[in-house]
């Protein structure tokens, strides 16, 4: 995307909305009154929970090539066809190792990023997700090159340890979420 946001009175006859534009499975061109397209992504995660030793812990992955306590939540990009929620078990069980499954939806973090010189809104939806079974870091092969490293966190302290504002924000809403388990 080129350009800069249009003023009020500038938007009048652009589309505003859901807009228009090419869509595919994964991306979406939307007119949002800027003098070009924002491409959006639609993604979806999970925060992995499960006891141990008595205290609630979460999955978190270093994904690859990031330094060394760059801590995020598993996720990625809703295959064509699939559920958010779907997307949110395979993502978590490609990027962790484990298995789990589906408490509920804790909620959407949404943010803009530029790949490539491009400007992408994105939408991720996180659910709250309870371990099933499965060994932490046992990641297959042709995902392996996508984290560095997987490792269970204190969920009382996730919403520090993250890297990422939206992230720690539904870690928050995960130790809410888990006082009802």
């Amino acid at each position: 995307m080129t350009g800069l946001a249009l003023s009020p009175s500038e938007c009048q006859g652009h589309d505003n909305g859901s807009g228009s534009g090419g869509a595919t499975d994964k991306f979406q061109q939307v007119a949002l009154c800027y003098k070009g397209f924002v491409r959006r992504e639609f993604s979806a995660g999970g925060v992995v929970v499960r006891r141990l030793r008595g205290r609630w812990m979460a999955a978190a992955i270093r994904p690859g090539g990031k330094k060394a306590g760059v801590w995020a939540l598993p996720k990625g990009l809703i295959g064509p066809g699939e559920k958010p929620e779907q997307t949110a078990l395979r993502e978590v069980a490609e990027e962790t190792g484990v298995e789990s499954r589906l408490v509920g939806k804790l909620g959407d973090v949404r943010y803009v990023y530029t790949w490539d010189g491009e400007r992408i809104f994105k939408v991720v939806s996180f659910y709250l997700l309870r371990y099933s079974r499965g060994r932490l870091g046992d990641l297959p092969p042709e995902v392996a090159h996508e984290v560095d490293e997987a490792r269970w966190l204190p969920l009382e302290e996730a919403p520090r340890l993250l890297a990422y504002g939206g992230e720690r924000e539904i870690a928050a809403k995960a130790i809410e979420a888990v006082r009802a388990l």
